[in-house]
């Protein structure tokens, strides 16, 4: 079951759907692990949910693009005795360009947050969920699940993965209290256009979401106990469209809107 005061790790916490997400699990009352590599973002947020909600932080600066940080979150929170009710794996990034000039390093850094800390954080903590029958985990992905993305193959891709990953995680855990959400917001307000280097994009030139609306909309599903969260009439429609479009259309189209 899920449960008000929950105990939850958010990561990507220091800006963005991370921090709005952030927002709303504290008005909750529960306790909040916030996890990001700016630790003076991390303690400025932490201190405005603090003000304004009665809630526990605990901030944790590590770069997910490492391999051992999700063991090193772990670690930490388990001999702090801080059992984690609810993981929402937000921290994640793209870039925008061609696979072959991009650079190799930065490619496999995105696989890295995208893919492996993500999954890694889950196969720790979901564990214990069941072990206390209670929690959740909260996975966001992106509308880039549903097709390929030339001009960001990679990004895409990830997301993808983190789409049927939630999907197949839920249908395994199918009849006992844990939820799994996978929300997954269209082009959206937040500083990802700009360190992709999609501002100028057709991708994000109409129809952008502003933050705190696609963060209120996933947290709200997950809450529910809904397992794929698409915020917007425009965003569902087009998820829809692509599965009964040609595969070879879809592929041009979404090469032209991240041009």
């Amino acid at each position: 079951m899920l449960n008000t005061r929950d105990t939850v790790l958010i990561t990507g916490a220091s800006a963005g759907l991370g921090a709005e997400l952030a927002k709303l699990f504290a008005a909750e009352g529960g306790s909040l692990v916030l996890v990001a590599r700016r630790q003076d973002r991390l303690d400025e947020l932490a201190r405005d949910l603090q003000s304004r909600c009665t809630v526990g932080v605990r901030t944790i600066s590590k770069d997910l693009s490492r391999p051992e940080a999700p063991r090193e979150i772990f670690d930490e929170l388990s001999q702090a005795g801080i059992p984690v009710d609810v993981v929402v794996n937000n921290a994640g990034f793209g870039a925008h360009g061609q696979f072959t000039e991009l650079p190799a390093d930065r490619q496999m850094q995105m696989i890295q947050v995208n893919i492996a800390a993500l999954t890694h954080l889950t196969r720790l903590f979901l564990p214990g969920m069941l072990e206390r029958g209670r929690g959740g985990i909260l996975n966001v992905g992106s509308t880039a699940a549903f097709q390929p993305g030339p001009g960001m193959a990679v990004y895409y891709a990830t997301k993808a993965y983190v789409l049927h990953f939630t999907e197949a995680l839920g249908e395994e855990l199918r009849g006992t209290p844990i939820k799994v959400t996978c929300l997954a917001p269209g082009p959206t307000t937040t500083e990802f256009a700009a360190k992709a280097d999609l501002e100028r994009s057709r991708l994000f030139s109409f129809g952008v979401m502003d933050a705190p609306t696609v963060a209120r909309a996933g947290y709200q599903g997950f809450r529910q106990g809904r397992l794929i969260v698409i915020p917007g009439f425009k965003n569902r429609l087009l998820a829809f469209t692509v599965r009964l479009s040609p595969r070879a259309f879809v592929r041009q189209v979404t090469k032209r809107l991240n041009a």
